[in-house]
């Protein structure tokens, strides 16, 4: 089959690559107007695990072509949109165009985030008499693991109500739909509001377990007993049920935004938006248990930070925790020491070169002189390290596990300062 993407979204990345990894020829449009310097993106793409390779090598066989908008229009009657959530008027603009050229059996499978009833208002630009049709898919994938969840999906939801239009649907996505345990057939509407309330409650449950390990904090009671005792209930589960040091993302920060403002314009809630306010101020978790150790002193104080990305998995910096972390420290007069598995070239290009700032590629090396290791991020390699080197390697035995990762009772039987969150 013959697709068009349009968007720069990891979505229309990653589902440009797939797509033409199963034998469609696709093209991509990144940019509206012209076609792009492919190097713009190229950093953004980096930031996926094997996303680039899959597109390098999907270009190579001549499935993949990144082009302009005025190839874009011709080159298919199969169309996804994957653009950003404040481009809804080009949208409009595009739907228009795409209606002209194709007059009929045109398919545009919006997977944007422009809100709930974004996808009816572009149908109603159309003639779906004539299979012009716009269907709503949520975008599902998680930074980290996209191509794994474009892939190999365990849910469809689709919001369309036409026959011809599923089948079409159905068609593209059969090389993806065998192991699909369900199909969700509903409203576009329906569908757009599915995604938001699966983002919402995912980011109350993270909220909720920040909010009970801070008053376990206080209480002096370790929260991962108590969490371990929580998940044991059916009702409940274990999913987005650890305290850290707040979430991050860009996606899943921008729809719990986009879910929070229309709660409040509907219904005059404050609900997400008090999800939002604590995520920030849980970012800042790690900086005050220190600044409490140090007596509120921390000037000239080493610090290191082992983690930088938003999360394992990717070298996304989106919202994470380390860069309200990293400013705060420098606003202290502190000298920055971090170190991340593959953020580094992303934070080096977010901060630059500053004199209290030093990158470092290989971990026991920024702990050198250290007063203190602040864990932002629970990569693999940060599980079970070498804790003899450790404090070799420190001036002063404290860490600050942001993650709950480390087991306190054998880091304090070696010598350690161990602060976590909730314990």
């Amino acid at each position: 089959m013959k697709v068009t993407i349009w968007g720069n979204e990891l979505l229309a990345w990653t589902a440009a690559a797939a797509l033409a990894e199963s034998g469609n020829h696709v093209l991509l449009v990144t940019n509206e107007h012209e076609v792009p310097n492919e190097a713009e993106t190229e950093f953004k793409v980096s930031n996926e695990p094997g996303l680039e390779q899959l597109i390098t090598d999907s270009k190579a066989c001549g499935r993949l072509k990144v082009g302009s908008d005025e190839e874009g229009v011709i080159h298919a009657s199969n169309h996804i949109l994957a653009l950003n959530p404040d481009q809804f008027v080009t949208a409009e603009r595009l739907v228009a165009r795409l209606s002209q050229t194709h007059s009929s059996n045109l398919l545009i499978i919006n997977q944007s985030n422009f809100g709930v009833g974004s996808s009816d208002r572009l149908q109603s630009q159309i003639g779906e008499a004539n299979n012009q049709v716009i269907c709503y898919i949520p975008d599902m994938l998680a930074e980290g693991s996209a191509l794994q969840d474009y892939k190999w999906p365990q849910t469809y939801i689709i919001g369309c109500t036409n026959d011809w239009a599923m089948l079409n649907i159905k068609a593209l996505f059969r090389p993806f739909s065998q192991a699909v345990k369900q199909w969700m057939i509903m409203t576009a509407k329906e569908a757009e509001f599915t995604k938001f309330a699966n983002t919402g409650m995912l980011a109350l449950r993270l909220g909720y377990i920040n909010e009970l390990a801070n008053l376990a904090d206080q209480l002096e009671v370790d929260i991962e007993v108590i969490r371990e005792a929580m998940v044991t209930d059916p009702r409940i589960g274990p999913h987005y049920l650890h305290p850290g040091c707040g979430f991050g993302g860009l996606h899943f920060q921008q729809y719990i935004e986009a879910l929070s403002e229309l709660m409040s314009e509907a219904r005059n809630s404050k609900l997400l938006d008090t999800v939002l306010t604590e995520n920030e101020k849980q970012k800042e978790q790690p900086f005050r248990k220190l600044w409490r150790h140090y007596d509120c002193d921390l000037e000239n104080r080493v610090v290191t930070i082992w983690g930088l990305s938003f999360k394992p998995g990717t070298a996304s910096i989106d919202n994470a925790p380390s860069l309200k972390v990293i400013n705060t420290l420098l606003a202290q007069n502190c000298r920055v020491q971090v170190h991340d598995p593959e953020a580094m070239g992303n934070i080096r290009e977010h901060f630059g070169e500053q004199p209290n700032l030093a990158y470092f590629d290989n971990g026991y090396d920024s702990l050198k002189k250290s007063d203190g290791l602040l864990l932002l991020t629970d990569w693999p390699e940060y599980w079970s390290p070498d804790y003899d080197e450790i404090l070799n390697q420190m001036k002063y035995p404290l860490i600050i596990d942001g993650r709950n990762i480390f087991d306190k009772e054998m880091l304090e039987s070696l010598g350690f300062i161990y602060y976590g969150v909730g314990r």
